[in-house]
């Protein structure tokens, strides 16, 4: 498909008066999967893109000049993926980028990053894409072992002990599965199924039925939209009543409103803007996202996700380090990115090293349940 082709929003081509006749603006590529079956995850991404882009130059922009972030919609289509960081890197010159959104178009791109030497900086969740490290590329979304590690610890003090995973067989459920197949083991639970569905799926009855054989304590499906709100229906349907825990990757309203009744009683680990109102002052993200929640809301008249914290993070960590290194050349992004500490943004507080390119830790989770179609915060025991 042609480079020209792609969708493409250019944000941020109003900018504010002091930025009359100054110097060439700093640009800032961006990959979103605004369209296509991960657009309940990029629209909102795109959405905090062009919002954040404009406080930014509100508040006077980076270095005296204004940002101007060019965003391209990879329809969740790992080619268009490749084609629209192409495009950004040799036709548009950007300095950084944030995304893709899902982890397989991530995959796909990250090696055109570090053979350019600029800074990749994902929204995708997958471990595997800052591990093994690249000096370039960086993620913003939770890994998958944080999750895993939340829920298990959730499921041991349940005192569940015989568990059983279904999980997508795409980027994000595979990485997922890797984790789950290691740490479930590693934490004294016996993994008494592995299930698999695809994607494009619409029925996961056969599945669930072999689960319900093994007599596990609890279930964990691993996937995005639509798929686990399948399963979540599929399981009321067939009268199963063992706990069913989701990953992170359903953690929005969509899930609720697709899973409709079938989503009651769910267990799953979110990011903390899920539950913003539940949490206690003290927390060192709260104004950051009761902040972010309500300038959302505002603008787009709908609620604000964790997804687009992806970006938010994404976008916010790229001009810290563009302020922090009065530098806003690739190298000089990449090199104080690695150095941020303490920076309390929508998906958890970061602090990267040379080792880790995600910066987080378990505190970037709470677990939830859903009642009454609202996720309700769980209170650690």
């Amino acid at each position: 498909m042609p480079l020209v082709s792609l969708m493409i929003a250019v944000l941020c081509l109003a900018f504010s008066a002091p930025f009359a006749g100054a110097a060439d603006p700093i640009r800032i590529g961006a990959v979103v999967s605004a369209t296509g079956p991960a657009s309940f995850l990029g629209e909102p991404e795109k959405n905090t893109l062009a919002m954040q882009a404009e406080a930014i130059n509100a508040a006077g922009g980076l270095l005296g000049r204004p940002v101007e972030v060019i965003v391209l919609d990879d329809e969740t289509d790992v080619n268009k993926a490749v084609l629209a960081a192409d495009r950004l890197l040799k036709k548009d010159n950007v300095v950084a980028v944030v995304g893709p959104t899902v982890s397989g178009n991530t995959l796909a791109v990250a090696p055109k990053f570090v053979a350019a030497k600029v800074p990749l900086v994902s929204m995708a969740a997958a471990e595997k894409i800052v591990k093994p490290v690249s000096p370039w590329v960086f993620k913003t979304a939770q890994s998958d072992r944080l999750a895993v590690a939340r829920i298990l610890a959730h499921a041991g003090k349940a005192g569940h002990k015989k568990l059983a995973i279904l999980t997508v067989s795409d980027g994000y459920g595979q990485a997922g599965r890797e984790v789950l197949k290691e740490l479930v083991p590693a934490g004294g639970f016996e993994l008494v199924a592995d299930e698999v569905y695809g994607p494009k799926d619409t029925d996961m009855a056969a599945q669930l039925t072999k689960i319900k054989g093994a007599s596990p304590d609890a279930i964990i499906c691993w996937g995005t939209n639509p798929g686990p709100a399948v399963v979540a229906k599929n399981r009321v349907q067939l009268g199963i009543a063992t706990p069913l825990y989701m990953s992170h990757g359903v953690a929005s309203a969509k899930f609720v409103e697709l899973a409709g009744e079938a989503a009651e009683g769910l267990l799953l680990p979110a990011g903390k803007l899920t539950v913003v109102s539940q949490l206690p002052e003290a927390d060192p993200q709260k104004a950051a996202l009761a902040a972010y929640a309500k300038a959302y809301e505002e603008r787009f008249k709908t609620p604000a996700s964790a997804f687009g914290g992806y970006a938010y993070d994404g976008l916010m960590l790229v001009a810290k380090a563009i302020a922090d290194g009065k530098d806003a050349s690739p190298a000089a992004i990449r090199d104080k990115l690695e150095k941020i500490k303490g920076f309390a943004g929508i998906t958890g507080v970061f602090g990267f090293s040379p080792e880790d390119h995600n910066g987080l830790d378990e505190s970037a989770f709470v677990m939830v349940t859903i009642a009454g179609g609202e996720f309700k915060l769980l209170a650690d025991k």
